[in-house]
């Protein structure tokens, strides 16, 4: 699955990064390819901890849940 992510040049130097579709999936690098780097780590964390709170909710019933596989983000 690709995502959508918004890099935003930082005065000081370096990106910030942050996820669209993945609301708290926000990270920073030096440069653009390390932003991109971490942003695909900050969405693979932000995605296993959801994944985990649905596993251990006993309210949620008919949910199904599967895995899925990050994509480059371009």
């Amino acid at each position: 699955m690709k995502y959508t992510v918004i890099l935003d040049p930082q005065e000081e130097g370096g990106y910030a990064v942050r996820c669209l579709e993945v609301p708290g999936a926000i990270s920073q690098g030096e440069t653009k390819e390390e932003a991109l780097k971490n942003i695909k780590e900050a969405i693979e964390l932000v995605l296993e901890v959801l994944h985990e709170e649905l596993e251990q909710s006993q309210t949620i019933s008919n949910v199904e849940i599967t895995k899925v596989e990050v994509a480059d983000v371009c």
